[in-house]
Parts: C-alpha cells; structure tokens; sequence
C-alpha cells in the first residue's frame, strides 16, 4: 500500500494581519493562507482530509500516520519557505513579488507567434520592447513544443538561438533559454544565457543535467507527461493534481542528487501538455499547493488553447484578456515567474495587482472609527 500526503492551501486573504490566528506568507511572496486542507491519499484514493487553520496545522501533522509525518512537516516548513533573488548576470530577480519573463520565439512554427522574430532584426526589436515594457527576464526558445510540432536537429535550433542570447546579452537582459538539449543550453550559455528551462524536467537529454551542474545555473523543471520527442503523450491522469506534484516532487530529487543547489530549481506545472482542459483548469485551482514543494514557481499559459476553449475559439493572438485573467489568478496563489507573450500588458496588470495587495497591508485598526466607515 502506497501512502502519500498533500498539505493544500484552501483560503486566501489580502494580508497577515486581516484574521485573528494569523496567515502563512506562501513561498515568501505576496500571497496569505489561512485555511489548508491536509489530504492522505492511499493507493490513489483520498483516504482522509483534514481541515486545519494556521494556529491548528500542527496538531493536525500529529494526527497523521509515521509514514508520511516526516513529509508532511517538510511540506508545512515548505509552504513558508522564502526563496533569495535569482542572480542572473548583472540582473537581481527578486521573488518576494511576481515577475514577468517575456517570450522570445526565434522559430518559424510556435503556436502563437511563429515566424515573426526568427530574423536578428526582428527579434532583437522584439527583445528590446519586452525589456522596456518591464520583463524581468527573456525566455528565448528555437524549437516549438506544441502539439504535433516536429522536432528541431540540435545544429538548427543552436543556429537560431545563440545570435539571439547575443543580441540579448548585449542589451544587459537577464536571459533564460527554453531548451531540452544539452548541446544547445550549453551554447547558449557560452553565448551569455544565464538560466535553463527544460520542458523534459531534464529527461530528454541525459547530459542536459550535467550542463547545469557545471555552470552552477538555476533551471526550470516543468511537468509533461510524455517521453521522447512527444511531451504530449501518454497524458491520461486519474488524479491530475497529486499526479504533477509527485512528478516535481521527483524530478527536483533527482536534480539535487545530481549536484544541482536546490536554490536554483524553479517548478512548472506544464499547463497544457498532455492535459485536458478541466486537467489545466483543476490544477490552476490548485497552484497554492505546489509551494509544499520548496522551490518558487513558474506559469506558462499565455495565450494557451484552454482560453479558447473557454471563450469563442479565439485564435492565438485574439486571447490577451484570457491571459491577463489566469495571471492574475496565479499571483493571487503566490507564483512567482509568469512566462508571456504579451509583457507590457501583463506588467500592468500586476503593478495594479501589486498596488492592491501594498495597500491591504495597511493596518486598518489604526484607522480612526470615524474615518474607516467613509467610501
């Protein structure tokens, strides 16, 4: 009998202060739990889920069979773990507060934006309006990962990505580049990238762990079902949820065993591969979880097929409004990097975002009663 356990945060509010009992700051960003749902699953059926506030959690872990004490206690340590800034080059990527890393497409099939920034020009253009608009981080990609998408050689994907992480690097960007191949992260970081991300969770290219272990770089690991060259496969989940998590769960293991600092691994739960949409919508629902982890978290889900889906069958570059809205739903649950297509947008939403949530910090008991009733 396998038994495992996930400590879910359940209820939100604006800040610590707001509830008597306290709130848990999750991954030491700008989100606030008050309520966790502790659930014990054996052999995949929820066996028990126990409802527990911020003051009572730890008389609920003591409740909790010896096989998965140890665990659940980490993840409790976890959901309040605060992550240090990303040193990225001469960039300082803070996580106390939710970044935007801008999309960088140098292919000629991308689902979204295929075609239109594979020439230097072009890209480097791109590149410099994404920084402007206030991207955090560039995120450049020379293979799409869509559905049905063919794969990239190696020499051709390194041919389009290293002249773009130069022209990037020259304008002092913090660089990430989106790759499963060894050969090219390891260019691309000679050429001045400073970050991997590795759709594969580094499956797909065994030396691809070696390449981050020896420049000490930080790396995205993101959940995909499948293996080899099609990351959508074999995407039939019985419990989507604790299905993605004991994936990072594992992944990020065998990364540290390798040699990675745990420091520098960052969680993707892979929104849309190999995933129906009410599989993309349970697990936007349950992205507070995912800090239980102990590693900050990043979304991709600009512009996906799920917003489509949702509205009238809007065609890529038609779905900015269902972007901003499942933004906004992953700051408000603490995720810290939000990978998109449309930054100068998206950093508008989270300066607003970020303005709210500054002033429900304010403590409003120091309010004079006859000021605090007043519109």
């Amino acid at each position: 009998m396998t038994t495992t356990v996930y400590l879910h945060p359940l209820t939100f509010v604006t800040g610590p202060q707001a509830v008597e009992g306290g709130a848990v700051r999750l991954g030491g960003g700008m989100a606030y739990a008050r309520e966790f749902a502790l659930v014990l699953r054996r052999d995949g059926v929820v066996a028990d889920r126990i409802i527990c506030t911020a003051g009572t959690v730890e008389q609920a872990l003591a409740r909790l069979p010896d096989v998965v004490a140890d665990d659940a206690a980490r993840q409790w340590a976890n959901l309040r773990k605060s992550h240090p800034a990303l040193q990225l080059g001469a960039r300082t990527i803070r996580l106390d507060q939710p970044q935007v890393m801008g999309i960088l497409n140098v292919t000629p099939d991308s689902f979204s934006d295929g075609g239109a920034h594979d020439d230097p020009q072009s890209g480097r253009a791109r590149a410099a309006e994404m920084l402007e608009a206030g991207a955090a981080i560039i995120d450049i990609g020379g293979e799409s990962t869509r559905p049905g998408a063919s794969a990239t050689f190696e020499d051709e994907e390194i041919r389009r990505v290293v002249p773009a992480v130069e022209y990037c690097a020259a304008m002092g960007a913090a660089i990430s580049v989106d790759t499963r191949r060894a050969g090219v992260l390891a260019a691309a970081l000679s050429a001045g990238a400073h970050m991997a991300n590795d759709v594969s969770a580094l499956r797909y290219d065994p030396r691809s762990i070696e390449v981050v272990v020896a420049n000490t770089c930080p790396v995205v690991l993101m959940h995909a079902p499948g293996v080899g060259e099609d990351l959508h496969k074999s995407g039939d989940h019985a419990d989507v949820v604790s299905e993605v998590f004991d994936f990072l769960k594992a992944a990020r293991a065998r990364a540290v065993a390798a040699g990675v600092a745990e420091d520098r691994i960052i969680l993707d739960p892979g929104i849309g591969f190999g995933k129906s949409l009410a599989e993309n919508l349970v697990l936007m629902n349950a992205l507070p979880l995912f800090h239980a982890l102990g590693s900050p978290l990043l979304l991709g889900v600009s512009r996906k097929r799920m917003i489509g889906a949702l509205s009238a069958e809007e065609t890529a570059d038609q779905r900015l409004a269902g972007s901003l809205a499942l933004a906004v739903r992953a700051m408000e649950a603490g995720v810290h990097i939000l990978r998109v297509h449309d930054v100068a947008e998206t950093v508008q939403a989270r300066n607003v975002w970020r303005g709210l949530r500054d002033a429900a910090l304010t403590d409003f008991s120091t309010i004079p009663a006859e000021l605090s009733d007043r519109g």
